[in-house]
């Protein structure tokens, strides 16, 4: 562990999010100015305190698809921010990559107050006709990675993931049933969140059931597309105290990139950059995978969270499906409750950040019916495909 390491210097001290829904109606840049106007008074700040801007994806052009929310130059304006510092960039370690820009900021001194959002409107982009339509690929011509995979109907992360899923079956004996216990503990989770998208309870038998999307991943395997925006504060540690609610903060932080960043050419498919970043956030911390008392682990899709459960180290190479099996070691009185509020399977898709927002709530201790018993470590994870982020987040300063 580095004798100094930059994310420490870092809290987060401002927690906020807009309705999320599905197809509300609402534009991007009208969901991002609720989710920052509430981080920002959560704070305990104003409009003129905030000097960083930090998002992801930005800009890029996808964002126009439901992707991504307003530019750092949209938000600005919008808000009447003066700010000494800002990004919004997609090439970078997964979605957590705009809170990492936070943090080196402060570290660096180049901003005291970093706000960080997160916005997405897939559901109102989609409608009915999902992410491929939008997209338009079935009517463009395949170019670079796309060539080996469009022509073959592979058009979308669903179709990009079974193969991992399949390889995982064949190599360590994973099963259906056992992959199955995320969505279904997921799902229980949502029950108990008021603001979960879904929150019936949903059992073995549906799930095995439930119509196929690209084998073995089925219907429940799949995130649900919403509209919605997450934003929060970054402060320099040292002011923590002085903010509303105290700070949240930073342990350590994984971004590690190896080996060749695609979908289908990773050396070893059954863990992917996940396996980067999980080391080299362990390396980055004095703690180790038995002090963490929850954890917020990406599930676009759900073998996505089965990955980085082997990658983190809660259980060995090859071992998440007997760990998984009959659900109870992630359960909120397990040995590692798993994605407390439900996740993206039955929260909804807020592409990472609302599980951020989770993790936070739950050192906050403001989670309600499904708050984990006296947390004090939080791990959280994002992506896990070609790119991935993970973080260790801590009630009291490291």
């Amino acid at each position: 562990m580095p004798e100094r390491s930059f994310e420490r210097t870092a809290a987060i001290t401002g927690l906020g999010q807009s309705a999320v829904g599905r197809r509300l109606g609402r534009s991007a840049l009208d969901l991002t100015i609720d989710a920052c106007a509430a981080a920002i008074a959560d704070a305990g700040l104003r409009n003129s305190d905030i000097d960083g801007l930090s998002t992801y994806p930005g800009g890029d052009p996808i964002a126009s698809y439901g992707y991504g929310g307003p530019s750092t130059y949209e938000l600005q304006d919008a808000l009447r921010l003066n700010v000494e510092w800002y990004q919004g960039a997609a090439e970078l370690p997964g979605q957590l990559g705009a809170l990492v820009s936070a943090c080196m900021a402060i570290a660096t001194g180049m901003a005291r107050h970093v706000l960080v959002y997160r916005t997405v409107t897939e559901s109102s982009a989609q409608g009915s006709a999902g992410r491929g339509a939008v997209l338009g690929i079935e009517a463009q011509a395949a170019s670079g990675m796309g060539s080996w995979m469009a022509p073959f109907g592979g058009i979308s992360a669903v179709n990009w993931l079974a193969p991992v899923a399949t390889r995982h079956f064949h190599e360590y004996g994973t099963t259906r049933e056992q992959l199955g216990q995320i969505p279904l503990v997921f799902r229980r989770n949502a029950g108990l969140n008021p603001k979960a998208i879904f929150r019936s309870p949903l059992t073995m038998d549906e799930y095995l059931w439930a119509r196929m999307i690209s084998s073995p991943l089925c219907l429940f395997d799949c995130d649900i597309p919403v509209d919605g925006s997450t934003a929060l504060i970054i402060s320099r540690a040292d002011e923590a105290k002085d903010r509303r609610h105290g700070g949240v903060f930073f342990d350590a932080i994984g971004t590690a990139l190896r080996g060749r960043p695609s979908w289908d050419q990773y050396e070893d498919m059954a863990s992917m950059a996940s396996q980067g970043a999980a080391d080299q956030l362990w390396k980055r911390s004095s703690l180790t995978p038995r002090d963490v008392d929850l954890a917020q682990l990406y599930d676009g899709f759900s073998i996505l969270a089965l990955v980085w459960l082997e990658s983190l180290g809660f259980c060995g190479e090859g071992e998440a499906g007997p760990y998984l099996e009959g659900g109870e070691r992630i359960s909120l009185s397990g040995e590692l409750p798993l994605n407390t509020a439900g996740g993206q399977l039955s929260a909804g898709r807020l592409h990472g950040f609302g599980l951020i927002h989770e993790a936070v709530t739950q050192l906050r201790r403001k989670a309600g019916e499904r708050q984990v018993a006296d947390a004090e470590v939080a791990l959280v994870a994002n992506g896990g495909g070609p790119i991935a982020g993970a973080m260790i987040l801590t009630r009291d300063c490291p």
